[in-house]
């Protein structure tokens, strides 16, 4: 992937979140796509993912982790930050 043609999204995910195996379900769905960031427990409940790649595959990892854990969100708030110069693999935080 050229780091030229990167996005990053951060998305906040709220509902039950926390405790239902979200993040563990998030760094595997990220296996799938072409991206790279982090996944991390907020402690007002939400849940807050870091997502990096190209835009098609940012959207198309965002899209099927909302799908899979359709049942336990109630809220997605999603915005775009400027990538990091360097970025590597997936991780929870």
């Amino acid at each position: 992937m050229e780091e030229g043609n990167a996005v990053h999204k951060v998305v906040h995910f709220s509902g039950r979140v926390q405790g239902v195996g979200f993040r563990y379900v998030t760094a595997r769905t990220a296996r799938e796509f072409d991206v790279a960031g982090t996944v991390r427990n907020l402690p007002d409940g939400r849940v807050r993912l870091d997502a990096v790649g190209r835009p098609d595959e940012v959207k198309a990892f965002i899209d099927e982790l909302t799908d899979r854990m359709s049942d336990f969100i109630r809220e997605t708030e999603e915005r775009g930050q400027t990538p990091p110069d360097r970025f590597d693999g997936f991780s929870i935080a």
